[in-house]
């Protein structure tokens, strides 16, 4: 159901898709991100409350900051009736607690993967055109909790989304290949 569920709130910003099964991918990657930066939480946590944080979209769809100021969602009973319907929905429901609490480390740092998710969704749109784009990146920046939130959100927002694999955009590479020079 995931990932046949939509992202909402980019209807608001007029361009890109994404399902909640490749935000909850995504959130993943960066979490680990930011667990490696930490070096000290439990990366295992970390992960479970970044593959699990909204679950309960599966059941309630996932409402834009629009939808929500003008509807209720009941997240709560969706998560408890998931737990109660399957053998380890506890455990799911413990980590989904412990990310809604925000009272450990790993818990702040996953709501700042979260958020950094959606500043990288941001910068790809910024950088195929979209200006409307750079007016919800502020908003993002004031969500974040963490110093290695901070820090790579700093770096995110002075990066083109293509550059992690693009690289060098000078190296020979990207004109020859593989192909010996005569």
């Amino acid at each position: 159901m995931l990932a046949k569920t939509p992202r909402s709130g980019f209807f608001f910003l007029g361009s890109g898709e994404q399902s909640v099964a490749e935000h909850l991918n995504r959130t993943s990657y960066v979490g680990f991100v930011l667990a490696s930066m930490n070096g000290k939480v439990d990366t295992a946590r970390v992960m479970q409350m970044c593959a699990f944080h909204d679950i309960a979209e599966a059941r309630v769809s996932d409402l834009g900051y629009v939808h929500q100021k003008y509807n209720t969602r009941h997240e709560e009973k969706a998560i408890e009736d998931m737990a109660a319907s399957i053998p380890f929905g506890a455990h799911i429901k413990s980590i989904i607690d412990e990310y809604e609490k925000r009272e450990s480390y790993e818990s702040k740092l996953v709501k700042d993967a979260d958020n950094i998710e959606l500043l990288l969704f941001l910068r790809e749109q910024i950088d195929i055109g979209n200006t409307r784009a750079e007016t919800w990146i502020p908003i993002i920046l004031k969500r974040l909790l963490t110093e290695e939130g901070k820090k790579l959100a700093t770096a995110i927002t002075r990066t083109d989304s293509d550059n992690w694999w693009f690289g060098d955009k000078d190296d020979g590479w990207w004109v020859h290949r593989n192909q010996k020079k005569e």
